[in-house]
């Protein structure tokens, strides 16, 4: 029997959408129960929050984002952002794997992990297709300002895990350009030069000393 190649691409898994929220939107609220108590999205108000999902507790290497992540806690909070975990598995599950991880690597993950077993979260923010199961292919991680406000989101196959130095070095640039008065270039760290916003005004691009100076002008890092 021979199948056509819209038959094919019918027969193909469906895959997440990774986000379906954009850029310069306001997350929606939720609560849910977690190994910190209830939360809501809403109490993270007036801080940043990394709102991340991991496909399963009691997998490799969800386990050793979590190690890496638990480690750099204090790092995330000198930059005055929280942190959230999210994945269908049940709330006892999430005590259970944090009790391994603790007896394993010596490492408290205090944190709230969400439990979100109906998807209800997980769709509602684009973690997974639509007709999904399971959250078994995504790896999220979505970052919001004070506002609730997404500023940025990454995702990653369940096969290949976060960068924690990323996560860090992504909230550090946001929050430096979050007021609009400058620019963060490729592979910006704290404390290396920024980018000036460049002008609309042609005068002003006239008016520069060089022909790049108008779009291209490096600024100290005045945080």
């Amino acid at each position: 029997m021979s199948i056509s190649m819209n038959e094919r691409f019918d027969l193909a898994p469906e895959l997440p959408s990774c986000s379906a929220l954009r850029l310069g939107e306001e997350a929606p609220d939720f609560t849910a129960r977690s190994t910190r108590g209830p939360v809501s999205l809403s109490d993270f108000r007036g801080r940043w929050l990394a709102l991340f999902s991991h496909p399963a507790d009691f997998t490799p290497v969800c386990t050793s984002e979590f190690v890496s992540i638990a480690r750099a806690h204090d790092r995330f909070a000198a930059l005055g952002c929280e942190l959230m975990a999210l994945s269908v598995d049940s709330l006892f599950s999430h005590l259970a794997w944090i009790r391994a991880i603790r007896d394993r690597f010596d490492v408290v993950v205090d944190f709230p992990i969400i439990e979100d077993p109906t998807l209800e979260i997980a769709r509602a923010y684009g973690m997974v297709g639509p007709n999904a199961m399971d959250a078994s292919a995504v790896r999220t991680t979505y970052f919001l300002d004070p506002d609730g406000i997404l500023r940025a989101s990454t995702c990653y196959p369940a096969s290949v895990g976060r960068s924690v130095e990323e996560m860090l070095r992504l909230v550090a640039a946001l929050q430096r350009v979050h007021d609009g008065s400058a620019l963060a270039p490729e592979g910006w760290m704290p404390g290396s030069d920024l980018l000036a916003v460049p002008s609309h005004d042609v005068a002003d691009v006239l008016a520069a000393p060089a022909g790049t100076d108008w779009f291209y002008t490096p600024i100290k890092d005045q945080a």
